[in-house]
């Protein structure tokens, strides 16, 4: 954090939940528990906030706590930041989390995909098998993306939808004009299968900026005395 107010740019970090940290919350933590308590909710979520602790951390330094109560008990998250702009649910929940969303993209490529295999001589084709793990992940991010939210899928992990669409079995039919696939008649997501092509087609054309042009209108002929 020094280095970054030395250099003047904003950070925002995690920060270990200590007692003392704990201590400052405990007012806003017992009315948040105490209210869901009252309402009987299974989760209910609250923000707090502190000025900058110039003396503690840092010129520019706020802290930003995320207090969750639950049926099981309270957790409470800290960030500290720079930024003095937004709310602290903002903060937290749109900027700070993200980053954990990021993460766990990268782990799905990582993991899921298996682009940590480079074990070529060549540093070259290393590269070529990157780019191609990389494909297999947009292929994968488009068909997740392109299943309705309501599915269990929609927010499945690459190992689940490889598992659930991909490892199936099927019978293929291929003709002149086109390939038919004939499913068991036990298949689960045979709704999906039936839905998945459009939606992905229109999910590639919006990641490409590009939409459908109209058909070209056919010259008329005249016809000539």
């Amino acid at each position: 954090m020094t280095w970054c107010e030395n250099n003047g740019i904003d950070y925002i970090f995690g920060l270990s939940g200590t007692k003392p940290l704990a201590r400052k919350v405990d007012e806003v933590a017992d009315d948040i528990r105490t209210r869901r308590a009252i309402d009987n909710l299974p989760v209910l979520r609250g923000y707090t906030e502190t000025p900058p602790q110039g003396k503690v951390l840092g010129s520019r330094t706020a802290h930003r706590r995320r207090i969750e109560a639950t049926m099981l008990g309270l957790d409470i998250r800290f960030v500290v930041t720079s930024l003095d702009v937004g709310s602290a649910e903002w903060i937290y929940d749109s900027l700070y989390c993200a980053r954990g969303q990021a993460e766990n993209l990268i782990k799905l490529h990582k993991t899921q995909l298996a682009s940590d295999r480079t074990s070529c001589r060549s540093a070259l084709a290393n590269q070529v098998r990157l780019v191609l793990h990389t494909a297999a992940y947009w292929l994968m991010l488009t068909v997740r993306d392109a299943i309705p939210k309501a599915r269990e899928l929609a927010n499945a992990e690459f190992a689940t939808l490889r598992l659930r669409l991909l490892k199936i079995a099927a019978r293929v039919v291929e003709t002149t004009s086109r390939v038919r696939l004939a499913f068991a008649a036990a298949c689960p997501e045979a709704d999906l299968f039936r839905s998945c092509p459009a939606r992905c087609s229109r999910s590639v054309r919006n990641r490409l900026g590009c939409a459908r042009s109209p058909a070209p209108i056919p010259p008329t002929r005249t016809k000539t005395g």
